[in-house]
């Protein structure tokens, strides 16, 4: 499951948003906003979870765990057969801090070979379990191909802890604006508030004018970003 964002010592996140080698959020003036989901899939919620977005016509974007890929392949082709984007949050979900540049090259690689073999296509964005980020973490997913991808630091819903329906709700319609990049977890126990925030969510901000988008497709709309083919998974 994610925490806070582990500052590291070598920049903080700024410096990588100067750089365009990782993204917390997408500063536009449209109203896009992309949904994301974490350490999946679930063979209970993440169902249900696209079952909503189907039902409200948005798109999101998971970031799953290749082991939990591996063992539950049919919801995987569901995913990219419902239009959403799949990309890469390491093989086993370690401790990200401390992690060696040979480690999470095997991390990265694993979760891309099952990927692939079950899409056709490999992920071309990561985002680092924990949310820890340092040079190491960030240059080499540059180098193996990657964009890294962090969320809104005001849009984390924190529905891992199970914070309850209400809250996840408050944090994400409170807070949200252009460009948002939205957390949410679809496994890690028990996801039932998150199913039920969703409901609520989605139709709201769609009624406010909202429209959910990939990640990738986020990027597109920031001429930043537009440009970095093969990096952000943008074709």
């Amino acid at each position: 499951m994610n925490i806070v964002s582990v500052y590291a010592e070598n920049h903080p996140r700024n410096y990588y948003e100067e750089q365009g080698t990782a993204i917390w959020d997408v500063p536009i003036s449209s109203k896009y906003i992309a949904i994301t989901f974490d350490d999946g899939p679930s063979s209970e919620y993440t169902p249900e979870i696209l079952d909503i977005l189907q039902e409200h016509n948005a798109k999101a974007t998971f970031f799953v765990v290749g082991s939990r890929a591996q063992e539950n392949p049919s919801i995987i082709k569901s995913m990219v057969k419902s239009g959403h984007e799949l990309a890469n949050h390491s093989f086993h979900h370690p401790d990200f801090t401390g992690i060696t540049k040979e480690e999470l090259i095997h991390e990265m690689d694993n979760t891309s070979e099952v990927l692939e073999s079950l899409t056709g296509a490999p992920p071309r964005l990561f985002r680092p379990p924990g949310g820890v980020y340092n040079d190491i973490i960030v240059n080499t997913a540059n180098e193996e191909g990657y964009m890294v991808v962090m969320w809104s630091w005001h849009q984390d819903t924190r529905d891992w802890k199970s914070p309850g329906v209400h809250n996840i709700v408050k944090t994400v319609l409170n807070n949200t604006r252009n460009g948002d990049i939205v957390l949410f977890h679809d496994f890690g126990g028990d996801r039932s508030q998150t199913v039920e925030a969703l409901k609520q969510i989605l139709p709201k901000l769609k009624e406010e004018g909202y429209q959910f988008v990939t990640v990738s497709e986020l990027l597109q709309k920031h001429t930043k970003y537009n440009l970095l083919h093969g990096v952000n998974g943008v074709d």
